[in-house]
């Protein structure tokens, strides 16, 4: 190939700025996104009736939901550089069509190895759209305001997918059976692959490189997906060997202390670690790390408390969350129009504050509580936290990215949530835990004694919660740069 043509090429495939058709794309990119994110919580409400349908032990019940986010957040980054490698679109329609045929395959599925399998398929589909989604996003719209509201519908989205998807489990539960929360993927994946180049123009990282660093990408992987996989088992119900933990805890640090020195000795590296020199970066991931914890921690125990306390329905459990799912979507309007005329850093320290606010409110809700005067307030400063919160992590984390860099930014920030939900749940669902042994003794099998019991189990994680908040809310405030996204040039650090 020659020079001229070469050049022809890698400004063909590296081509991105101002989307032609805006609002078509950013549409069509956050759908793809949302179903990703729905699919990490929508199986919640319909595992009892999984259950007892496909005869799956109480102990292998927990990898149809920890399957799903484990290959997603263990393959986040591998995925995010094979975008920016091969091509961000390519890698789009894989993740869509694949994604499609192991929603079909779960619906089918008539056992539980068959539905835990097709579950696993689906994380890594979805490992490949979110990177590629969102990594796409920041390459067609301009940093700045532009980038700025459609990372806002972003946030938003991703967080109202969390809150609808324990919504949707249950109406679908209820209605034509849980299969169709897998059933209703197919269609939506299928016709996505096929009008993507309609809409979506294929864009590659400008600088590639034929060497691709395999062994960086197969340790990473395995060291996130052993991580994850191990702190899910510290909330297993069944007797896990204490030495099979801290086994697994210490095999994924050897293999992700590896990796870093994998790292840097490649030519091309998965990660080139000079990323983390940005700041704001930096802080990003370590706020997505405690955020996803207080949300997912959040999601968990407000349904055991609403069905095991409050004796709420499976339906009644779902519905209960809506105001939740839309003051998210309308706090994340808020701050996405907000982070176009000021600073990242004091939106997202309000929308933390709020957060944590919520999550007090439901340490004090007694066993007896009320939806509208304990629950409904608390979700309705949650809702208004986590979505005030979203969109300016999402601008903090790419501000100043450059444009081959956007799908490991992509990856990084994916993964940190990933992790932060698996480590978050796990730290607050041992230290509500740790007194259950205790307090059922106490109670001498009174039903009104376990009530109270269990509200104090869930009382200790909503605490546990609010204190992730809080600290991310003093990491944003020591660590996180007050500097406006749009005052940056792309690539330049923030400080």
């Amino acid at each position: 190939m020659s020079v001229q043509e070469s050049l022809r090429t890698t400004a063909t495939e590296s081509a991105s700025g101002p989307a032609r058709r805006p609002g078509l794309l950013l549409a069509f990119l956050c759908l793809a996104g949302f179903m990703t994110f729905l699919d990490v919580s929508i199986v919640n409400v319909a595992l009892p009736t999984i259950e007892d349908e496909l005869h799956i032990s109480q102990t292998a019940l927990q990898y149809v939901v920890t399957t799903y986010g484990m290959l997603l957040g263990g393959f986040l980054l591998l995925a995010g550089r094979l975008a920016d490698t091969l091509g961000r679109r390519r890698m789009l329609q894989t993740g869509l069509v694949l994604f499609a045929l192991s929603s079909l395959l779960a619906g089918l599925a008539q056992s539980s190895e068959m539905l835990i399998g097709a579950r696993g398929a689906q994380g890594l589909a979805a490992a490949f759209i979110a990177t590629a989604a969102l990594s796409l996003l920041t390459n067609n719209f301009e940093e700045g305001p532009a980038r700025n509201k459609a990372l806002g519908a972003w946030g938003a989205l991703s967080g109202v997918a969390a809150v609808a998807g324990v919504t949707l489990g249950g109406l679908l539960t209820d209605g034509p059976g849980w299969r169709w929360i897998f059933f209703i993927n197919v269609p939506i994946g299928l016709i996505g692959a096929l009008i993507a180049p309609m809409i979506v123009g294929e864009s590659r990282a400008a600088e590639r490189t034929r060497s691709f660093d395999v062994t960086g990408a197969v340790v990473l992987t395995a060291g996130l997906i052993l991580l994850i996989f191990t702190l899910g088992q510290t909330v297993d119900d069944s007797d896990v060997p204490v030495a099979r933990i801290y086994g697994g805890f210490a095999l994924a640090a050897v293999l992700l202390i590896a990796f870093l020195f994998i790292e840097r000795r490649a030519k091309s590296p998965l990660m080139p670690l000079t990323i983390f020199r940005r700041p704001s970066l930096r802080a990003a991931n370590i706020i997505a790390i405690l955020l996803l914890g207080t949300c997912v921690s959040l999601f968990f125990f407000a349904s055991l408390f609403m069905q095991q306390v409050l004796d709420y329905s499976a339906i009644t459990t779902g519905l209960a969350y809506v105001p939740l799912a839309l003051t998210t979507a309308v706090g994340a309007g808020i701050a996405s129009q907000v982070v176009t005329k000021v600073a990242a850093k004091p939106v997202l320290m309000v929308g933390l504050a709020l957060v944590a606010t919520g999550m007090m409110l439901l340490w004090r809700a007694p066993s007896d509580a009320s939806y509208l005067v304990d629950l409904l307030p608390a979700f309705v400063i949650c809702g208004l936290g986590l979505g005030a919160s979203f969109v300016p992590l999402q601008v903090s984390a790419f501000a100043g990215s450059e444009e081959h860099e956007s799908g490991l930014a992509a990856g990084l920030i994916n993964t940190s949530q990933e992790i932060g939900g698996a480590l978050g749940l796990a730290v607050a669902a041992t230290f509500a835990f740790r007194r259950i042994p205790e307090l059922e003794a106490q109670t001498r099998g009174v039903p009104e004694l376990v009530k109270e019991a269990r509200t104090t189990v869930f009382h200790d994680a909503f605490l546990i919660s609010a204190g992730f908040a809080a600290v991310a809310l003093v990491v944003t405030l020591v660590l996180l740069p007050l500097t406006k996204a749009k005052d940056m040039p792309a690539g330049t650090p923030a400080h």
